[in-house]
């Protein structure tokens, strides 16, 4: 029996989705025979046959969940089919893909009796059908890991544990397989939150675009800590870290286009700072603290996933409560943010986007 940490989400009607990625559409390797356990193929399915590009969708695999869905979504038309199930897997809460192509890596958000350890696992994907097969998992070296990357070169896939405030590297065969290798760097420290930060929570990790720095976004310590990485050996190095305002809680992070600036959205107190990014030496510097939510809310709310829109001229972020995207311009010159309105997500809990 696994338990979930206590992270204020609540299930979705039909799915909780927790991660999604996008393919596009093209030439993959074929899937093998389908294991036990993997989603049976109906080339009859519109939402996997017709054209577009594939959607894969993390889940909590408890109620009605049994895994990662799969869809397809037509960029020209706006439309998403019907997710149906492509592998089933235990609660794989974040996604995300190679960079060749062809597979996928989800963490298993759990944690186990024997290790107090959760797994990722590996996908091989049918581009054709978008069915998963197992390739085969690994520790994640702490608990209830909830986002994941790999590295450019597709080498190594580094995790952040949330329930084991830590952050890992799982070095990759060249065939994409999880090696078994794993080198965690632990957090320390505590903040103000009596619920929630009384001990480290690593919630996500990041690379910047040279791949020379990770950024791991810590909510239990208020902390972005910042790591040299060295792909050949599979490990992080200290590089020093920066601060949010005390009980805010900064779960995940985004780098600005330009290389020049950075954002990591704030759960507990439901804002986005804004950094300035020294890519020579690794060093963020805070500019700004902006609030997500409309002044005239008076309700509970949590935030999720911040993004950059690929032009660099708006940043997003997802309120969990108001229901909604907290939409902002950012100043090319400085990185500072001004609101710029808030839509509606159609759906309560909008956990990734």
């Amino acid at each position: 029996m696994t338990a979930l940490p206590c992270r204020a989400f609540s299930p979705a009607l039909f799915l909780t989705v927790a991660g999604l990625c996008c393919l596009s559409d093209g030439p993959q390797p074929a899937a093998a025979a389908q294991p036990a356990g993997q989603a049976q193929s109906d080339s009859a399915d519109p939402s996997t046959d017709s054209a577009g590009e594939l959607v894969y969708f993390g889940t909590y695999s408890r109620g009605k969940s049994e895994g990662i869905y799969v869809s397809r979504f037509n960029p020209q038309t706006g439309q998403l089919g019907q997710p149906r199930l492509a592998a089933k897997t235990q609660h794989p809460s974040f996604l995300a893909l190679h960079p060749a192509g062809g597979l996928l890596y989800a963490v298993n958000e759990i944690s186990r009796m024997e290790d107090k350890s959760g797994l990722v696992t590996a996908f091989q994907i049918d581009g054709k059908t978008g069915l998963l097969t197992e390739l085969n998992s690994a520790p994640s070296a702490g608990a209830h890991p909830c986002h994941l990357v790999v590295d450019s070169a597709g080498r190594n896939l580094l995790v952040a544990n949330y329930t084991g405030g830590n952050v890992a590297v799982l070095p990759l065969a060249e065939d994409g397989r999880l090696t078994g290798d794993v080198h965690p760097v632990q957090h320390h420290g505590s903040s103000i939150n009596p619920n929630r930060q009384k001990e480290p929570h690593a919630h996500s990790i990041n690379l910047d675009a040279s791949g020379r720095y990770a950024v791991a976004a810590d909510l239990g310590i208020d902390q972005l800590l910042v790591y040299r990485f060295n792909p050949r050996q599979g490990k992080l190095e200290s590089a020093g870290s920066a601060r949010v305002k005390a009980g805010g809680g900064p779960r995940h992070f985004t780098f600005h286009p330009n290389g020049r600036f950075a954002y990591v959205i704030n759960e507990l107190d439901s804002t986005v700072t804004a950094f300035s990014w020294d890519a020579d030496s690794g060093r963020l510097k805070n500019l700004q603290t902006v609030a997500t939510l409309p002044a005239e809310f008076n309700g509970r709310n949590s935030t999720a996933e911040i993004r950059v829109h690929p032009s660099g001229r708006f940043l997003y972020g997802s309120n969990r409560g108001h229901h909604s995207l907290a939409i902002f311009r950012i100043n090319q010159q400085t990185g500072e943010l001004t609101p710029a309105g808030h839509h509606s997500s159609g759906g309560s809990t909008p956990r990734n986007f």
